[in-house]
Parts: C-alpha cells; sequence; structure tokens
C-alpha cells in the first residue's frame, strides 16, 4: 500500500502575537494525522516565540531573514511532506480541510497542484465575504487576476523544488502571483476543488490591509504580466476586463451564481491607509 500523503504547513511569522495561537490552533485541530507545521519566525521581539514554545509538537525557527516570502522559501525547502502549503500567521484553516485536501490529491495523482476556496473575515474573525471559483484557468490569471490565493494553494514538493523557489529578493508582496503565473508556463496540473480552505485575516495588524501595500502589489503584479508578456496600455486594460467577465461567467455556468458585489467593494471599509503590521525588511515603509 502506498504511504499516506504527508501534508507539511509552513507559516512565516514576525512579531505576530496578536494572531499566531489561532492559526497554529487551526492545525493542530485538523483531523488529518499526517501533517507537519513548521513557523519560520524572522526574529519575533513582541512575545511571539513563548508562543510557540508551548507547542511542543510544532517545528520552529527564530532567525532574521529576508521577509515573509524568505521564510516561506525556506520552510518549504525544509519540510519534509509531499505537498507545501503556506498559512500566514495571521490566518486560520478551517475544520477538516487538509483531510479533503489529501482525498483530492488522492483521487487526481497527476495533479501539480490544488487550490479551494476563501472566507475573508475581520480582525475578531466575523465573516466579510466568500470568494469561490468555479475552476483553474490560467488565460484568468495570466490576463491579471490571480485566482490561486497561496493561503488556498497546496504544492507538490517535488514541484516547487524543480521549478525553484520564490523570488523574494525582486517583489516584496507579489512573489506567489509570479509562482502561479511560472506554474501555468512550465505546464503544470493545477486543480480546483469546491472547498472553504482558510479564513482570511483583513485587520489592523496585516499587511493585506494596508493600501501602501496594495499599491506595491498593483506595481508588482503589472511587473510580472510584462514579464510573462502581457501587453500593456489599452490591449493590457481590454484584456483584464475580458479576464474579469470571463471568470464571472464561468462561475454563472459552472456554480449557478456569480459574484454580484466585487470583491475589493466588500473590502472597503476594513482597509487602511496604514496598518500596524512591522516588517523586518521595511515592508511596512513602503
Amino acid at each position: 500500500m502506498p504511504s499516506p500523503l504527508k501534508i507539511s504547513v509552513v507559516t512565516p511569522s514576525f512579531n505576530s502575537i496578536h494572531t499566531i495561537r489561532a492559526t497554529i490552533e487551526s492545525v493542530a485541530q485538523q483531523d488529518y494525522p499526517h501533517v507537519e507545521h513548521l513557523v519560520m519566525d524572522g526574529g519575533s521581539t513582541d512575545g511571539t516565540l513563548e508562543i510557540l514554545k508551548a507547542y511542543p509538537r510544532l517545528l520552529w525557527v527564530s532567525e532574521k531573514d529576508e521577509g515573509h516570502y524568505h521564510a516561506m522559501d525556506k520552510g518549504t525547502r525544509q519540510a519534509s511532506g509531499d505537498v507545501v502549503a503556506i498559512l500566514n500567521a495571521d490566518d486560520c484553516y478551517r475544520p477538516g480541510v487538509l483531510r479533503e485536501v489529501a482525498a483530492a490529491f488522492e483521487a487526481h495523482p497527476d495533479w501539480d497542484a490544488l487550490f479551494g476556496n476563501i472566507v475573508f473575515v475581520d480582525g475578531e474573525g466575523r465573516e466579510i465575504f466568500r470568494r469561490e471559483e468555479a475552476k483553474f484557468d490560467p488565460q484568468i490569471v495570466r490576463f491579471g487576476h490571480n485566482m490561486v490565493n497561496h493561503q488556498a494553494l497546496f504544492l507538490k514538493r517535488a514541484v516547487y523544488l524543480r521549478l525553484g523557489g520564490y523570488r523574494y529578493r525582486e517583489f516584496k508582496n507579489c512573489c506567489d502571483y509570479e509562482y502561479v503565473m511560472r506554474l501555468i508556463r512550465a505546464g503544470c496540473r493545477i486543480g480546483h476543488i469546491p472547498v472553504y480552505i482558510v479564513n482570511y485575516r483583513y485587520h489592523d495588524h496585516g499587511q493585506s490591509a494596508d493600501l501602501r501595500v496594495r499599491a506595491n502589489m498593483a506595481r508588482e503584479s503589472a511587473i510580472i504580466r510584462k514579464e510573462y508578456g502581457m501587453p500593456g496600455g489599452v490591449v493590457g486594460k481590454a484584456l483584464q476586463t475580458y479576464a474579469r467577465f470571463k471568470r464571472q461567467l464561468e462561475k454563472l455556468f459552472i456554480l449557478g451564481k456569480c459574484d454580484l458585489i466585487p470583491g475589493g467593494r466588500h473590502l472597503k471599509r476594513h482597509l487602511r491607509a496604514k496598518t500596524s503590521f512591522s516588517s523586518n525588511i521595511g515592508v511596512d515603509k513602503l
């Protein structure tokens, strides 16, 4: 009999005392036994390490790094699982999702990666909205709409090692988008499962709600699209609009529904000009 699929969960962390306990618990309480959890901490000084010490089964290291994508790269390379996932130190898995992921890979051994759906929550864990995808569509991603958030992506570790790591020295906020583009270019098979994988937190201590970070993401995304052959100017805008409509049409025909309210509108009241997160590479000073 083949060995059960082992899943490695990598959590990049830096001064995450407000949220990391809930993140760790969301992994520890999964009902799938073949899991390892690695926390790659960037040298926290706020009490995060005391929380990590309270979990003897947790694998962790705390040392200066070059940002959260560097931590993600280190953790993926150190992991021993067949499949690696990234769970940020302010996000939480929903109950039972790792068993569903393992079952999906078992049913589709040809998949190189898979992703699922996301529930956006606020700082108190209250639901803001849900984002559900119909399927993976590489054209939509290439034209500028990354439907594969890394919090809901599970990637075979051998594929990561073969294609190379995150380009963390070039991109502070969009390494995950570039990586999905790389998977597409390499012809990797990416599956989708209709499962809400993660509670993705928008809060005052996180990067996602910071408008400076979001502006930098837009800049980096444009650079990445250009690198992968996406035209700019009017043609590029037209292709982005086409991809936006195609995404909704796929949802309508496959799921029987579409997003009547854009995600950005749901999140607008949770965005801040400047949140209070700290970064050991200066992302908080963009």
